[in-house]
């Protein structure tokens, strides 16, 4: 009968502990894509607004000197070397790496298809995030979740957004943000 009784009072106290116990655990509250989204989304819109980087092969330099962004200005006797001087439009619209105004194009030889010059947009926007995957669990109180960053060329010239579209420039990329419980509120911690 003893037993009996110490196994009740026993077995009481564990559910009165295991109560008490869990009564003290919060759980964490909910973070949805949406939400990590909009965290992300406002890290991009308070950091400094960037131009986008738009690599020029053979094909965009032709574009550019047909939309009169620049007319090429020097050529070399070796027949596939020139200087590309920018217009006025064109300095409205781009900047490019160097102090100046002269794009100088130098492939290794005419078949050279490797070669290209990076020019920025003037215009700046922030960058934008996108398609963000349910944040997944991690150790401890924190939570990753995978998006795509991507350049916003609203209001590029139409000329320059159909070059930052051509074969070899990179407008997108995955990442993948963390956020961290922070006094009962996910923040964003950081972005890789």
């Amino acid at each position: 009968m003893k037993n009996m009784r110490d196994m009740k009072v026993f077995a009481s106290a564990a559910v009165l502990g295991m109560g008490i116990f869990l009564s003290g655990c919060k759980s964490a509250p909910e973070l949805t894509a949406a939400q990590a989204q909009s965290l992300i989304q406002a890290k991009y819109d308070q950091d400094p607004a960037v131009g986008a980087n738009i690599s020029l092969h053979d094909l965009g330099m032709q574009k550019g000197v047909t939309a009169k962004y620049w007319d090429r200005s020097k050529a070399y006797p070796n027949k596939f070397w020139a200087d590309f001087t920018l217009s006025a439009d064109g300095k409205k619209a781009v900047i490019l790496p160097v102090t100046g105004d002269v794009i100088q194009w130098r492939p290794l030889s005419l078949e050279d298809k490797n070669f290209s010059v990076v020019v920025t947009t003037v215009v700046k926007n922030h960058l934008k995030a996108h398609d963000v995957k349910d944040p997944q669990d991690e150790v401890g109180d924190t939570k990753t979740a995978v998006f795509t960053e991507a350049v916003d060329l609203t209001g590029v010239p139409p000329a320059l957004q159909d070059m930052a579209h051509d074969p070899g420039n990179k407008l997108s990329s995955k990442r993948t943000a963390t956020f961290a419980l922070d006094g009962g509120t996910w923040k964003l911690q950081s972005i890789n």
